[in-house]
């Protein structure tokens, strides 16, 4: 039997790495501090998929305050101390990622819209390094970040396979949109705990097949 696809590109944040509700934790209380008020459930919904530094204006015109260099420094710092802390793999991806590597002969890439240095973090302490080595692209270094291609088209050429035989998995609108711009096939991973609604609003934006547990993985991309 032929494989449908020769590589798969991961996203990081909530698709190998539980780190959303840590990330956005020290976000909601950061923006307290500017005067801005939101639940855990409201900030997530806002910023989930997207980075800070993208959403400037729209802190800004919240707080009435700019942000300086020095407020994303201190951001950064605090998310990166509550990630030692607190960060753990999402369930079952390092199974997933482990028969995938071996399968497709190291063909895969975790394509994230976060920094580099959140990135490398996360995969270490998770004990995804390995598997990922050389082969991770992150949104700050492209032109544009999620929900545009870059970030996937960098993986694609440098891996050297088809857009056409890449599946892109990812957990957000804004990735699956990213993904699917690039040309790929998108799973859409969405876990009970996101919701009921969750895996139509990932469907609607492009995913072709939307599962619950990474360990299903494996079989639906073979």
């Amino acid at each position: 039997m032929t494989p449908r696809f020769d590589a798969v590109l991961f996203d990081c944040d909530g698709v190998l790495v539980d780190s959303e509700p840590i990330t956005n934790g020290v976000l909601r209380d950061m923006l307290e501090e500017l005067g801005w008020k939101l639940t855990p459930a409201e900030c997530m919904h806002l910023f989930v998929g997207k980075a800070v530094k993208d959403e400037m204006a729209l802190i800004e015109a919240r707080t009435g305050r700019p942000l300086t260099d020095d407020w994303l420094a201190q951001f950064r710092e605090r998310r990166n101390e509550g990630l030692v802390r607190g960060l753990a793999a999402i369930r079952h991806a390092d199974v997933a990622v482990k028969q995938l590597h071996e399968r497709l002969q190291g063909r895969i890439a975790c394509c994230s819209g976060a920094d580099r240095f959140k990135v490398e973090l996360q995969l270490e302490k998770c004990g995804l390094m390995p598997y990922f080595q050389g082969r991770i692209f992150s949104g700050h270094e492209m032109p544009r970040s999620k929900p545009a291609p870059d970030v996937y088209l960098a993986a694609i050429r440098q891996l050297g396979v088809p857009a056409g035989r890449c599946a892109v998995v990812e957990d957000t609108i804004t990735g699956v949109t990213a993904g699917v711009a690039a040309g790929a096939t998108v799973f859409g991973y969405s876990p009970p705990e996101a919701g009921h609604d969750a895996p139509l609003a990932l469907r609607a934006a492009g995913a072709q097949e939307v599962f619950t547990d990474m360990a299903d993985l494996p079989t639906l991309v073979r």
